[in-house]
């Protein structure tokens, strides 16, 4: 009998796990990737009695992986918020699926687990830019407000660590940054322990934010903004948190950020207007390799030839 966790290489999923592992520890297997690696139950094995825990990935996008696990007989655990598509009717199968836009994975394992990690379910919210939700939790919590930035910020910082076309992207691997913050049941005792992990996190955003700010919209209406940032690696690791920075500023606004990709396509990160969370996965799923939920959303490779047809769907989707 074996154990395996399939997260999310993002804030979400990290912070979900590091929830679940702090209440019940043990090895496993980890499976994860950069945030828009989501196919990952195909990367995974299974035999009768195994058991597979899965956080923050589309069940939608893994349906064959999952069909093929509950097969060999294996129990599973899966949390997420985002489209699910038909929901298998298993014995083996436990499902915690909510698509509303102020949840997220963290949120749901905090209340499975009833507020026993809450301050890593904060961080995980804040992480996804759930800040009105992160806010909310954190009056569970016996945290000042300088705290609490701080949680902010290191869901900010783990968040953005994910972003990447590829692992050699990112300033750390999403298995080895959740090695690194699992030991800690309290996301501050990790800020605080004076780790270089946290200074180099804070560093890379710090920089490469400074790079995506001095960007000028390609399209800005008052109801949508479109962003090109070019085919390098901080451009790709950027690209989600600047898209949130971009919502937060303009909360009336949707925003797409269309990174270039070496094949001459984009990479694109889609945010709903924070003050009308809907509509962004309806707007990515029209693309191929689009998806991901109502607030936030994102087309893998959208093909060139196609981006004014993306821009012109973007404004009338927001009108």
């Amino acid at each position: 009998m074996a154990d395996y966790d399939v997260f999310n290489g993002d804030a979400d999923g990290i912070c979900s796990l590091v929830q679940l592992r702090n209440h019940e520890p043990g090895k496993s297997k980890l499976v994860t990737g950069v945030k828009r690696d989501i196919a990952l139950l195909e990367k995974v094995a299974l035999n009768e009695g195994d058991r597979l825990t899965v956080l923050d990935v589309s069940m939608d996008k893994n349906r064959a992986g999952l069909e093929k696990a509950l097969h060999s007989g294996a129990d599973v655990f899966y949390v997420d918020h985002h489209f699910p598509g038909d929901i298998p009717d298993h014995k083996n199968l436990t499902a915690i699926i909510n698509e509303a836009p102020d949840t997220c994975t963290s949120i749901l394992v905090n209340t499975h687990l009833k507020g026993t990690y809450c301050a890593w379910a904060v961080v995980g919210a804040f992480g996804d830019n759930l800040k009105k939700s992160a806010q909310a939790l954190a009056k569970q919590l016996d945290v000042s407000s300088g705290q609490l930035n701080q949680l902010e910020n290191l869901g900010i910082y783990i968040n953005y660590n994910g972003y990447g076309s590829n692992l050699e992207d990112l300033h750390f691997r999403p298995d080895e940054l959740y090695q690194k913050v699992v030991p800690f049941s309290n996301p501050l005792d990790f800020i605080q322990s004076g780790s270089e992990d946290f200074e180099k996190l804070e560093a890379g955003y710090r920089n490469d934010m400074g790079s995506a700010q001095q960007t000028q919209p390609e399209v800005a209406t008052s109801n949508s903004a479109v962003y090109i940032l070019p085919d390098q690696s901080w451009a790709r690791r950027v690209s989600g948190v600047f898209s949130n920075d971009l919502a937060n500023q303009h909360p009336d606004r949707a925003h797409a950020v269309l990174t270039e990709k070496e094949n001459g396509n984009y990479l694109v990160s889609v945010r709903a207007p924070l003050n009308n969370k809907t509509g962004a996965v309806d707007l990515c799923r029209q693309f191929p390799t689009g998806g991901g939920r109502a607030a936030a959303a994102g087309i893998n490779d959208l093909p060139a030839q196609r981006m004014d047809e993306f821009i012109e769907k973007l404004e009338a989707n927001y009108q």
